[in-house]
C-alpha cells in the first residue's frame, strides 16, 4: 500500500469520526438539550436525526415517558384530629425540558423530591378540611382532582406536567378502626334486635289470630253438632214416642235391654240391687199373659 492510499484511508477514518460525532438521533420517547461549552443553545428539538458541531456542542437526553412517583404511606390528620394512613402515587412527565434542566438540574431524584413534598403538603391540606366519613364515603375523587390541579401550578414552573394523582389506600389507625368496628357492630346488633322484636310481634299476632280462628271454628262446630244432636234426639224421641204408643210392652223391653247392655258392658262391673226390683223384671220368667 503506497503513501497516497494510507493518507486517503486516514482521511476517510477522520471524516467518518467527524460525521459520527456530528450526528445525533432523538427518539420519540426522549427530550434533548444541545449545549455549547456548557451553555444551553437549543432545547426545542423534534424527534429524528440532527446535527451538531463536534467537540463544541454536546447533547443530553431525558426520558419523556410518563413517570410514576410511588410515595411512601403518610399519616394525615382530619378535621376531627384523627389520623389516616394514606398511600398515594403521582403520574408525571417532562413538559418543558429547558425548565426541567435549569430548575432541577435534569435529575429525576430532584423532581421526585419536589413532587413528593408538594403532594404531601396538598394532601395534608385537603384531609385537614374533611372528616373521616367524608374522606371514606365519597370525597376521594374530589381530593385527587384538587391535589392534581394544585400540583400542576407549581410543577409547571419546573417543566413538569402532572398527569394524575391517585389515592391507593386510605386506612384508619388500628385504634380508630377498632372503634369504628365496635360502633358498626353495635349498630348492626341494634338493628337485629329491632328486627327480631318486629318478627316476634308479628308472630304473636299471627298466633293470636290463629287461636281466635280456632276457637271460632270449634265453637261453630260445637254449635252445629249440638243442633244436629238435638235434631237427632228429637227424631229419636219422636220415634220412641210413636213406638211406645204402638206397643208399650215392647218399648219397655227395648229400654230394659239397653240398660242391661250398658250396665254389664265390662266383666269388672258390679251392681248391688235387690233381685226383686223392677230392674230385673225381664230376667224373670214372664207371665203367660205378658207373652204375645
Amino acid at each position: 500500500m503506497n503513501t497516497k492510499s494510507i493518507l486517503a484511508l486516514v482521511i476517510l477514518v477522520i471524516a467518518s469520526a467527524l460525521v459520527a460525532s456530528s450526528a445525533y438521533y432523538v427518539d420519540e420517547r426522549e427530550r434533548a438539550i444541545v449545549f455549547k461549552f456548557g451553555e444551553i443553545v437549543r432545547s426545542d428539538i423534534e424527534p429524528g436525526l440532527h446535527w451538531k458541531i463536534p467537540f463544541i456542542n454536546n447533547v443530553r437526553f431525558f426520558d419523556a415517558r410518563v413517570q410514576t412517583l410511588d410515595a411512601n404511606p403518610q399519616r394525615y390528620l382530619t378535621v376531627e384530629k384523627k389520623n389516616l394512613s394514606v398511600d398515594s402515587f403521582v403520574k408525571w412527565k417532562i413538559r418543558d425540558v429547558h425548565l426541567y434542566y435549569t430548575r432541577l438540574r435534569g435529575l429525576k431524584s430532584n423532581a421526585r423530591s419536589r413532587l413528593d413534598q408538594r403532594v404531601n403538603d396538598s394532601l395534608r391540606q385537603e384531609f385537614g378540611k374533611r372528616t373521616v366519613q367524608e374522606v371514606i364515603s365519597g370525597d376521594r375523587a374530589v381530593i385527587m382532582e384538587v391535589v392534581q390541579k394544585s400540583m400542576n401550578e407549581e410543577a409547571a414552573t419546573l417543566g413538569i406536567e402532572i398527569i394524575d394523582v391517585r389515592l391507593k389506600r386510605v386506612d384508619l389507625e388500628e385504634s380508630i378502626s377498632q372503634q369504628v368496628y365496635q360502633r358498626m357492630s353495635a349498630e348492626r346488633e341494634r338493628v337485629a334486635k329491632e328486627l327480631r322484636a318486629q318478627g316476634e310481634e308479628a308472630a304473636e299476632k299471627i298466633r293470636a289470630d290463629a287461636d281466635r280462628e280456632r276457637e271460632i271454628l270449634l265453637a261453630t262446630a260445637e254449635r252445629d253438632a249440638q243442633i244436629i244432636r238435638g235434631e237427632g234426639d228429637a227424631i229419636a224421641t219422636a220415634a220412641y214416642a210413636q213406638s211406645f204408643g204402638q206397643d208399650e210392652e215392647f218399648y219397655n223391653l227395648y229400654r230394659s235391654l239397653n240398660a242391661y247392655r250398658d250396665s254389664f258392658s265390662s266383666k269388672q262391673d258390679l251392681m248391688i240391687v235387690d233381685p226383686s226390683s223392677e230392674f230385673f223384671r225381664y230376667f224373670k220368667q214372664p207371665e203367660a199373659s205378658d207373652v204375645r
